[in-house]
């Protein structure tokens, strides 16, 4: 698969490279991204590396793109979002979504527009024609929530135990999107998500 850039003026989304190494470690090493995030912590130079080399370039490669959240064409990583292989692993016509976005730019409605510009561009008929794309968090992540509710995620329910973070099973929501689902946000989540 080709990789492709998405932007609507506000947000540029581009496959990272080697030159955002970096930056995507500078992000990571945030407290609130390892909080709520699988990714390694504490989070070094090597994580990244790997990230790109082992995850983003053969991700392209199968279905599973990455996107480095900018805000303008050439400016510095300030977030991630991409789509992987969702629990149903044989069914090539659904993913999952992630994201995760640095505090210096949260409460801005960035990472909403990221995650409806990959789910516009997944769902297309021309090019990954997803009848599915799930949400997932660890409890308690009540910011990613509002982005996945805001971006037209229906909740669909807890999963306990459904996590693994650094050797803990925690608990864990899920929502998902499908095509048909508008991109206005959801009104059937639950209080307290």
């Amino acid at each position: 698969m080709d990789a492709q850039t998405l932007s609507n003026g506000t947000v540029w989304l581009s496959p990272p490279t080697i030159l955002d190494i970096d930056d995507i470690t500078a992000c990571c090493q945030q407290p609130s991204v390892g909080r709520w995030t699988t990714m390694p912590v504490p989070y070094i130079r090597a994580d990244a590396e790997k990230f790109i080399y082992d995850m983003v370039t053969p991700g392209w490669a199968d279905r599973s793109p990455t996107w480095a959240l900018r805000l303008a064409e050439d400016s510095p990583v300030v977030g991630m979002i991409g789509l992987g292989p969702s629990d149903s692993r044989r069914d090539r016509n659904a993913s999952e979504i992630g994201f995760w976005l640095s505090s210096a730019v949260r409460g801005r409605g960035l990472m909403t527009q990221a995650v409806n510009l990959v789910c516009a561009a997944a769902f297309a008929p021309d090019w990954l024609t997803l009848d599915r794309i799930e949400w997932r968090a660890i409890v308690g992540n009540h910011a990613s929530a509002a982005v996945a509710r805001r971006a037209g995620f229906h909740y669909e329910g807890l999963l306990r135990s459904g996590c693994v973070q650094r050797g803990t099973r925690l608990d864990s929501w899920i929502a998902a999107r499908l095509p048909t689902d508008p991109a206005d946000p959801a009104t059937d989540w639950p209080a307290g998500v």
